[in-house]
């Protein structure tokens, strides 16, 4: 009665919400077998096992007994509390053993025992939105038979079940960045080690493509720190959270948060990717206009995007059914579309152009172009449109006509104008020479009747 019990309990929680009400959840327990083989040469098979992790109290009868259960004792470290109110489907768990390389060191809780089994707990949001470890500690008064390493693993029957607490926890937020050129991002890296007074250091690394730099360290027997990014006052808190500095294309790559506390070493990957995204033009304008059979090169531009692949397509369509949702026709693909080749610009982006030659005709006046461009970087394409008007030769013709006519009415009018003003400026000359003419001739007359007359 009771294992049929257990088992509805089982096939309930696999419709739950887990949370930390929530005292199970199924795992995959990645076993490590090495061997020699036949040339001489050392192997790995990774055998994938059915495993729970369980959360109680010793000797709490497990939920399947017919898994691998690692049951979770209370401490001060509590995995439920890093991916509370999560649902189920969401979360990916595995477990793993854990080598300390032959280190023993007697874990300075109370109550623990001088030797311990370690094991690993990932637990993984399926879309990206966090990912946690958990290193859980199997206490045992007896030392472990030769190396405890991964060559020399003691057995685990199916049906095991380990008694574990959690030691220390790792966790980050932003397991995948993507992130704009000149912009600022933090990279959120937390940590908990469950005793005070622990000797932890904390390292940001940066690699990428073979090459691989440090970026931050801190010791906290010494105090000791080295390069820039994470406040001293959060990482007394567990916040060791790195700021990055502007983004450029040299910050793309894999950012390794590593927290360590003998003899445990954890990790986890942020992988920041630099996404830029186009900006797209047309070489004519919103309407534009032809003459039926004249031809056209019609250019669209994406310019200054990361990374390289991007998807450009130009179609036809009437602009009334483009603002229809339900009923419109659907656009009709041009396939007469040409590439150019890729340009990579300075600042490491790419520009790539997509261009077709359009020849009028007057069906197609009053439709619609337009140019879609897909990126990684655009939730939705960007898109660009013009609408064509074609017109028939004769009305073109009569246009250039009414056009020039127009001109010549206005270069004559001009003309008229400048005429008179020259016209009215010669008589205001003319008067002006005859007025200052009879002004010297007024005292001449004078003088002359004079002596005339004496």
């Amino acid at each position: 009665m009771g294992l049929i019990l257990n088992i509805l309990i089982y096939l309930y929680l696999s419709a739950g919400v887990w949370s930390i009400q929530n005292p199970w959840l199924p795992c995959q327990f990645t076993d490590e077998h090495v061997f020699t083989n036949n040339e001489g040469h050392t192997e790995t098979r990774l055998i994938h096992r059915e495993a729970m992790l369980q959360f109680g109290q010793k000797e709490d009868a497990p939920v399947n007994p017919n898994a691998i259960t690692l049951l979770i004792t209370g401490s001060k470290l509590d995995l439920r509390r890093y991916v509370e109110g999560v649902e189920e489907e969401q979360l990916e768990c595995e477990l793993r053993r854990y080598s300390t390389e032959g280190i023993y060191v007697r874990w300075p809780v109370m109550g623990a025992l001088e030797y311990n089994r370690w094991f690993l707990c990932t637990l993984r949001h399926s879309r990206g939105l966090f990912t946690v470890t958990g290193f859980l500690r199997h206490p045992s008064d007896q030392p472990p038979p030769g190396e405890q390493d991964y060559r020399k693993w003691p057995p685990i029957p199916d049906r095991e079940v380990l008694t574990t607490t959690v030691a220390m926890v790792i966790k980050t937020k932003t397991p995948s960045v993507k992130a704009g050129l000149m912009s600022q991002q933090k990279l959120h890296c937390q940590f908990d080690v469950d005793h005070k007074g622990a000797n932890i250091t904390v390292e940001w690394h940066w690699q990428h493509r073979g090459e691989r730099n440090k970026l931050f360290s801190y010791t906290s027997r010494t105090g000791h720190t080295q390069g820039s990014g994470v406040g001293l006052k959060a990482l007394a808190t567990g916040d060791a959270t790195y700021t990055l500095p502007l983004s450029k294309m040299s910050s793309e790559g894999t950012y390794i948060c590593s927290v360590s506390v003998n003899p445990l070493f954890g990790n986890v990957d942020i992988n920041l990717h630099i996404e830029e995204p186009p900006r797209v033009s047309l070489n004519v304008g919103p309407t534009f206009s032809l003459q039926e059979g004249q031809e056209q090169k019609v250019v669209c531009e994406a310019n200054s995007y990361y990374p390289l692949d991007v998807e450009i397509v130009w179609y036809e369509q009437d602009p009334a059914a483009s603002g229809q949702r339900v009923g419109a026709p659907l656009p009709k693909v041009l396939d007469n579309i040409l590439l150019s080749s890729h340009k990579h610009n300075q600042d490491r982006t790419y520009s790539l152009s997509a261009f077709f030659y359009l020849k009028a005709s007057l069906r197609q006046s009053g439709k619609q172009f337009t140019c879609s461009v897909s990126h990684h970087s655009l939730k939705v394409p960007i898109k660009k449109s013009f609408i064509l008007n074609v017109e028939e030769p004769g009305s073109w013709m009569f246009n250039i006509v009414l056009g020039l006519i127009v001109i010549l009415l206005v270069i004559l009018f001009v003309m008229l104008r400048y005429l008179h003003s020259v016209r009215k400026r010669a008589v205001e000359v003319r008067l002006y020479y005859l007025k200052n003419a009879f002004d010297v001739m007024t005292p001449v007359t004078m003088i002359f009747n004079y002596l005339c007359f004496q």
